[in-house]
């Protein structure tokens, strides 16, 4: 229960409170939550990207206090998607997060092309095969509270049983049109049991996304999650607005220059055109002529 005092301040998982009451556990315990500490970081997500919708000025919170944003992502069957990639570095970057790429089903197609296009970030990775020991894995886990994001059908859900079995969580399959079915129904935090090598930590399992709508960060707070363009903006006029249309716009001359991949800057500004509502969040990322967006 929550106190009448905290009135409309919500609880979201993540949180560190304060209680009253009987919290020993026990079937019919009953206690209060009557403070909820400062937080340490905020992972928020909204439908839209534009904040002149309905959907973009809903922000949703998706975990409170966490250190680390884990993007599982297939290699195949569903094929990765780095737009959506982007839009959670993004966020994590936003958030204060640390962010972590997790590619599973890494015995159906090798991790070079993903790999590469984020080699200006140096973006922390871990790959995944059905059975494989997940002692990496679980080394960036221990000690951190890690929230897990993923389209539906990348494996998250099995993912998280082989780290926790007894989370017991729902598994589900991809459909013939390579689109997972949603499984996870609800954020919940897990407490990851210690490893030989490992402490324990805390992951947040939360349910398959279709889209990670950005409308509240700033414009100027996208650039965050492509650090590989944020040099060329020094070239950039004042209140230049990165936009293709902008003869002035340093970030062309850079891609040309070969410092960094045009397919990122296609992505960064897609993101800045979705948020003047001309793009559609719900719509699958598929950057223009990459093939590692699929079909």
């Amino acid at each position: 229960m929550r106190a009448r005092e905290l009135g409309r301040k919500s609880v979201v998982v993540g949180d560190r409170v304060w209680l009253v009451g009987d919290v020993t556990g026990a079937p019919g315990a009953l206690a209060r939550i009557v403070r909820i500490a400062e937080r340490t970081s905020v992972l928020r997500r909204t439908a839209d990207d534009d904040e002149s919708t309905a959907e973009g000025r809903l922000e949703r919170v998706v975990v409170a206090n966490a250190d680390q944003l884990v993007i599982v992502s297939a290699l195949a069957d569903p094929p990765p998607r780095t737009g959506f990639i982007d839009r959670c570095l993004v966020a994590a970057y936003d958030a204060g997060i640390e962010p972590l790429l997790c590619l599973t089903k890494a015995d159906l197609a090798g991790p070079e092309a993903v790999v590469g296009y984020y080699t200006e970030l140096e973006l922390p990775y871990v790959l995944i095969r059905p059975g494989s020991d997940l002692a990496d894995l679980r080394a960036l886990l221990a000690g951190r509270v890690s929230v897990l994001v993923g389209h539906s059908g990348v494996g998250k859900s099995t993912l998280v049983n082989r780290l926790v079995p007894a989370a017991e969580r729902a598994v589900g399959t991809v459909s013939a049109i390579g689109r997972g079915r949603h499984t996870s129904t609800s954020a919940v935090a897990l407490r990851l049991p210690p490893g030989p090598d490992a402490g324990p930590g805390w992951i947040v399992d939360t349910p398959g996304v279709r889209s990670f709508g950005l409308a509240h960060v700033s414009a100027e707070s996208l650039l965050h999650g492509f650090p590989d363009l944020v040099e060329a903006t020094v070239d950039c006029p004042a209140n230049c607005p990165h936009g293709a249309d902008e003869a002035d716009c340093a970030l062309d001359a850079w891609v040309t220059a070969g410092k960094a991949d045009p397919r990122r800057l296609a992505s960064y500004r897609r993101l800045l055109a979705s948020r003047l509502g001309e793009g559609d969040v719900r719509e699958p990322e598929r950057n223009p002529g990459d093939p590692l967006a699929g079909s």
